[in-house]
């Protein structure tokens, strides 16, 4: 709580608006689970959304894929940065810089998972087109759910993973050695910062194709899962270990998949 007093301090409303935002892309992404919709959701925009999850990514088209995966990346993302925006929040508050650089570091780093989801989105169409996904954005074919699992599991002990993780985890560090000031700066700080978080979460984030692009509890499990592997005490604890986890997943997988396959 003092956390969060001392970093509302100045720029509430920022904050509010940027985790309003995140508690509602997780309160779309739920109300998209449900069935029954009660009838005072039902306007236009809202109704909209939630009819995304009951047609398939192929009949859908590319727009409601993009909105299904910016949701995502917003609800899953955002959570994990949390220590490098509010440092660089302090940052700012102590030079007396206001929360213009806070708001352009916020939107840059968006605009960075905004892209991913372009990408993760152009991909499920066309898996959904080759008939390699369910109407729910998972994958339907053992082999590609033992090839994602290997490709996530190899990439964690990576060294693009290794020095993307290690900026995620010293974000003091980070900033200070690209410092640029201003709203500018911000922005382009944002998107770096972005880049890192994106060269260590993204093939994780494809595993959403193993489990579901609509599993609430893979996007909870991957987002908690991110989020300890960047706080420096606990993340050299358990990257290595979801590596080995993963690896033997895939090989799991693939396995039995040729079995099958044999018989």
């Amino acid at each position: 709580m003092e956390t969060m007093t001392r970093l509302l301090a100045g720029q509430r409303g920022l904050w509010l608006a940027f985790y309003g935002s995140v508690l509602a892309a997780w309160g779309v992404l739920f109300a998209m689970q449900t069935r029954d919709v009660p009838a005072a959701l039902q306007i236009d925009g809202l109704a909209f959304l939630l009819s995304l999850c009951r047609t398939t990514a192929a009949d859908a088209g590319f727009g409601s894929a993009l909105i299904m995966w910016s949701l995502m990346a917003l609800a899953m993302m955002a959570p994990t940065a949390f220590p490098a925006f509010r440092t660089f929040a302090q940052i700012n508050r102590t030079a007396g810089a206001g929360g213009q650089p806070v708001a352009a570091l916020l939107a840059g780093y968006v605009t960075v998972w905004l892209g991913f989801a372009v990408a993760a989105a152009l991909l499920q169409v066309r898996l959904a087109e080759f008939g390699l996904v369910s109407t729910l954005g998972r994958s339907v074919s053992a082999p590609l759910n033992g090839l994602l699992l290997l490709l996530a599991g190899a990439y964690q002990f990576s060294r693009l993973k290794e020095a993307c993780l290690n900026a995620c985890q010293s974000p003091m560090t980070f900033f200070f050695s690209h410092w640029q000031a201003g709203a500018t700066g911000g922005a382009k700080l944002g998107v770096r910062l972005g880049a890192v978080c994106l060269g260590c979460c993204w093939a994780l984030m494809l595993l959403a194709f193993v489990a579901g692009t609509m599993n609430l509890a893979f996007m909870g499990l991957a987002m908690v899962l991110m989020t300890l592997e960047k706080l420096p005490a606990v993340g050299a604890r358990i990257t290595a270990p979801l590596g080995v986890f993963l690896i033997l997943s895939g090989a799991v997988v693939l396995l039995l998949s040729a079995i099958t396959t044999i018989n």
